[in-house]
């Protein structure tokens, strides 16, 4: 597919969604620090999930930097259980925190500061964030536009013969951001939007074609 073909197709994927499910309000979040911890914690899990973990964070108070690093590991593994995988994902925040105070003096001002480049390079050598994760605190948390990939959007992708099921992520990400305009609001919601779609018809088993307001794409 041509780069004018494919913009075209990308920016009528948004359109058709747009109408039909208008904004999202994505990512939910009162903080930039609670949506990182977020961005963490959904990783293996569906949000219902994190939802629960979030709020036993808000209700012991420990949603910022300062009073969520000074818990102990088993307490901030036991606050966060509903998301699953606690002891791991306790451990991911603690390596999260610890980079955040050790390179920025704990000041997420200054960690998104910086130039978008370096910044998700930063992000990526903290021990757990991998590349979907570190696109979510830029996109959501850090207003840098950087377009999100899950596997809702491969998996939409795929159907439509957009990719094959060998593309990467850093593959499905560059055809986004080489094929649409760079606008924060426009990566924000259209991730939204694939989310959206993935869950409620284009589905593992069964998807609701038919139904999608993609399906009138479908090749």
């Amino acid at each position: 597919m041509h780069c004018k073909e494919l913009s075209k197709t990308l920016t009528s994927y948004y359109e058709s969604l747009f109408s039909a499910f208008g904004p999202q309000g994505w990512w939910p979040g009162r903080t930039r620090f609670e949506i990182i911890i977020g961005a963490i914690l959904t990783q293996n899990t569906a949000w219902t999930n994190v939802e629960k973990a979030i709020t036993n964070l808000r209700d012991k108070k420990v949603l910022n930097p300062e009073k969520m690093r000074a818990l102990a590991h088993d307490e901030l593994a036991s606050l966060i259980r509903p998301a699953g995988y606690f002891n791991i994902k306790a451990k991911r925040l603690r390596h999260f925190l610890d980079h955040l105070f050790n390179n920025h003096k704990g000041s997420l001002d200054k960690l998104f500061r910086q130039d978008t480049v370096m910044l998700r390079a930063e992000l990526l050598s903290i021990n757990g964030i991998g590349p979907e994760t570190a696109d979510s605190i830029l996109l959501y948390a850090g207003d840098h536009p950087e377009f999100v990939v899950d596997a809702y959007t491969k998996r939409i992708l795929e159907r439509h013969r957009v990719i094959d099921g060998k593309a990467e992520y850093e593959d499905v990400k560059t055809l986004f951001m080489q094929n649409l305009p760079k606008d924060l609001r426009l990566f924000n919601e259209y991730h939204a939007l694939i989310v959206r779609t993935g869950k409620d018809f284009c589905r593992p088993r069964e998807p609701r074609c038919k139904e999608c307001p993609l399906g009138k794409f479908m090749p």
